[in-house]
Order: C-alpha cells, then sequence, then structure tokens
C-alpha cells in the first residue's frame, strides 16, 4: 500500500534530509512540502494525504496548531529536534515521533 505523504518542515536541510531517507522507502509517495502551517493547511486540502511528517518548531505556529485542521485526520509522524513534545505527541495519537537528527535505521520502524 503505498502512502501519500506531505513534509511540513520551515528548514530546507531538513525537508531535503527527510526526502532522500525516504527514498529507500517505496511506500511512501512525497505528495507535496510546506515550509509552515498556513502553506500546509493549503497543501493537506489540495493534495489530501494520509500521512504527515511535521515538525513542531516553525515560525508563528507550531505544528500541533495544525492538527485541528486536518480533516479527515491523518497518520501524523512528528520529527523534531526536541524530545521534549514527545508526550505531548502520542497525547494527540501521533503515529511516531522522530528526533533529530534522523537515522535511516529509526525510520524504517
Amino acid at each position: 500500500m503505498t502512502r501519500r505523504a506531505l513534509i511540513v518542515e520551515d528548514e530546507e536541510d531538513a525537508r531535503e534530509f527527510l526526502r532522500s531517507l525516504l527514498k529507500a522507502h517505496p511506500e511512501v509517495q512525497i505528495v507535496g512540502e510546506a515550509e509552515n502551517v498556513t502553506e500546509a493547511i493549503a497543501k493537506f486540502k489540495a493534495l489530501k494525504p494520509d500521512l504527515i511528517f511535521l515538525d513542531v518548531q516553525m515560525p508563528k505556529r507550531d505544528g500541533f496548531s495544525l492538527l485541528p485542521e486536518l480533516r479527515p485526520a491523518p497518520d501524523v509522524i512528528f520529527a523534531t529536534a526536541f524530545d521534549t513534545f514527545a508526550v505531548k505527541a502520542f497525547e494527540v495519537n501521533a503515529a511516531d515521533f522522530l528526533l533529530k537528527p534522523i537515522s535511516a535505521d529509526r525510520l524504517a520502524l
């Protein structure tokens, strides 16, 4: 089963790194990318992904503020450098929590 993924990350280097890691996972098709929550809402509505890789710390609005906008709710994998968000991520039903820098082995789980 192919998963349609949207990457929501404000740093270009981090988006590029995640894209490179995901090349090893043909079951994940990256359908779009967004640099902030506002852009992510528009891309989610247009592209209808069923999986989102979501950074937490972004300018203006954090990743958690995006979640109420997502209907139907996709699976969300948080990808952040801050382990302090892990409990909150799972409280909002995160599919997974990846701590940056993300390793290929950890992504494969």
